[in-house]
């Protein structure tokens, strides 16, 4: 039976996302958004690590063959990122992004099975409900391509296990849907773009993803304290509840990668119904992840 929810660092970050398990390391690489922060958590010893950018960090994909060097979404647009001694960041440009509209940044993001980096945009006044967010792709070799538009917060990104089908959500309350596109392995080409879960019919909106080996769709039930799990027919199959009201994004992990780490946020105001807001948790639901991939 799946265990509870165990609190593994009480980070108290403002905006934890993009979870990132480094088997290598044996370490889970996180975000804190707003705090500009890279975080590293790492299981042998229970350290935690911050570092510190010039703007806010919202997505990572660690680079292939690179020695902790990762490509992130920022808010001006794709860097290269590297932990210094010093606690700060160096961030090198790979792309500027022309946004469609002021006050915009990068929000949820990660690799196809290919190795290509993909990573939505949003404006950061969520509540202004404006729709410029927009799915960009970027290959090892070109310039960051903008796929798919019209987003107002784009979010749950993930990919079957064969990578054949490309999972993405719209976690703004007057959207809270997940669809499904076919997926071309060899261009990184999304088509055929279908509803796969109205999540407005459960509790939370869809948030930070991640997918297991059986193909199933587990994502993070914003504002709901819930993780679901939904089988690759769109039916809910399971729900996990977690300590603190906004879960935002989760992912594989662990020495046999059976652990769903989760990362949360921690929001302003009374918070003596959930004290652990904004901390990263460990689940074991009884399944294996797969491992993230690389950018190449």
């Amino acid at each position: 039976m799946p265990s509870q929810a165990e609190l593994i660092v009480d980070a108290r970050n403002a905006t934890g996302e993009s979870p990132v398990w480094i088997a290598a390391e044996q370490a889970l690489y996180w975000v804190d958004i707003p705090n500009q922060q890279l975080l590293r958590w790492r299981a042998v010893d229970q350290l935690l690590d911050r570092w510190t950018g010039d703007q806010m960090l919202a997505c990572i994909a660690r680079r292939q063959g690179a020695d902790n060097r990762w490509v992130a979404g920022m808010e001006s647009g794709l860097f290269e990122i590297a932990p210094r001694d010093d606690g700060s960041l160096a961030a090198t440009p790979i792309a500027h992004v022309a946004h469609e509209h002021a006050g915009m940044r990068f929000n949820d993001g990660r690799c196809d099975r290919q190795g290509r980096f993909w990573a939505g945009t949003m404006v950061q006044d969520m509540a202004a409900g404006i729709a410029a967010g927009a799915l960009y792709r970027l290959d090892a070799d070109s310039e960051p391509q903008s796929v798919l538009r019209g987003f107002i917060v784009p979010n749950g990104l993930s990919f079957s296990p064969d990578g054949r089908t490309m999972y993405l959500s719209d976690s703004h309350p007057s959207v809270q849907k997940i669809w499904a596109f076919d997926y071309d392995t060899d261009s990184g080409t999304p088509t055929n773009r279908r509803l796969f879960v109205d999540m407005s019919q459960y509790p939370g909106r869809p948030d930070g993803a991640a997918v297991d080996v059986a193909g199933c769709y587990w994502i993070c039930g914003n504002d709901a304290g819930l993780i679901h799990r939904f089988t690759p027919d769109g039916r809910l199959d399971r729900s996990l509840a977690v300590p603190v009201k906004k879960p935002s994004m989760c992912a594989f992990g662990g020495s046999r990668l059976d652990t769903l780490f989760v990362t949360s946020i921690r929001p302003s105001g009374d918070l003596s119904d959930q004290p652990l807001a904004g901390g990263v948790f460990a689940l074991h639901p009884g399944v294996t992840g797969l491992e993230e991939p690389f950018f190449r």
